[in-house]
């Protein structure tokens, strides 16, 4: 019996991943492709951070600096990501499919803790 609720318990955490993702989709389908390449592109910077340290909780392309967007490539050299009860700085570039929907290349480099003091001003939230 055991064996069977183990399994179970797997297919439950997947389904709910699973229909986690189809909402993003089907949110990211009613934006428009500029804003649809900064969610997807922030989505995977938390993806992308969380697996080297703490569970990022949010991403920001635009947090410090407008980001590019260079076609179907943004390049965010002024974002945040809040892990920890922390933001920090972060700079990546991201190049997604011509519909904005899915991430080919991804590359980010970490930097200094936001003082809370800026978090404010720099429309960050505790």
């Amino acid at each position: 019996m055991k064996f069977l609720l183990i399994p179970l318990g797997l297919v439950a955490l997947v389904t709910q991943a699973h229909a986690s993702d189809a909402r993003f989709m089907a949110a990211l389908g009613k934006l428009d492709p500029k804003t649809r390449l900064e969610q997807v592109c922030d989505f995977e910077a938390m993806r992308r951070i969380s697996k080297g340290g703490p569970r990022v909780e949010r991403a920001k392309s635009d947090a410090l600096v407008p980001p590019q967007h260079l076609g179907n490539t943004l390049i965010a050299k002024g974002g945040a990501y809040r892990a920890g009860g922390k933001w920090m700085q972060v700079a990546f570039t991201c190049k997604a499919t011509p519909d904005h929907k899915t991430v080919l290349d991804f590359t980010y480099k970490t930097g200094t803790v936001i003082p809370p003091a800026k978090w404010q001003s720099l429309g960050l939230w505790k």
